[in-house]
């Protein structure tokens, strides 16, 4: 298993057209309303604003999970095989509504949730799918090349 040692997560929330982030301590999170908390609590915010959250875990996945008013969560990981090996990774798929045999064959890289999740941002499904599928392509660098199209690179780079 895993250790969490080797997780990166960060929360961003925009406001004024501005991006604002702080890193998020998942290490206590056991269900997942408990994301949504810590990403809350990190940002010091109450409830209704708009928050990504973006989490890394080794060099093996990454997953972003979009928090807005009332709406149910929306969540995209970029590999659920890969996560399944983490209990964090258990907790995302949950939240996300898939279920990931652990003990099947890996077949590969396999993103799963709302693909459409930062269409609004003007990243579509189409280059979220192909971004998560490049061969070679560290989860890491794939965070940085969202941030860079939604427009907290800056923000992203100062937190790790």
């Amino acid at each position: 298993m895993p250790s969490r040692s080797n997780l990166f997560s960060a929360a961003f929330t925009r406001a004024g057209g501005r991006w604002t982030g702080a890193e998020v301590d998942l290490g206590e999170a056991e269900i997942a309303d408990d994301l949504g908390d810590a990403a809350q609590e990190a940002l010091g915010l109450s409830g209704d604003e708009l928050v990504l959250l973006c989490v890394e875990v080794e060099d093996e996945w990454f997953a972003v999970v979009r928090y807005e008013d009332d709406f149910d969560p929306r969540v995209f990981i970029s590999d659920a095989h890969a996560a399944t090996a983490d209990p964090l990774g258990e907790i995302f798929g949950e939240l996300a509504g898939v279920a990931v045999d652990g003990d099947a064959p890996d077949l590969g890289i396999r993103p799963v949730g709302d693909l459409e999740l930062l269409t609004d941002f003007s990243l579509s499904a189409e280059e979220l799918l192909e971004l998560s599928m490049e061969e070679g392509v560290l989860p890491a660098d794939i965070l940085s090349l969202i941030a860079e199209r939604l427009g907290f690179a800056d923000e992203l780079d100062r937190l790790r």
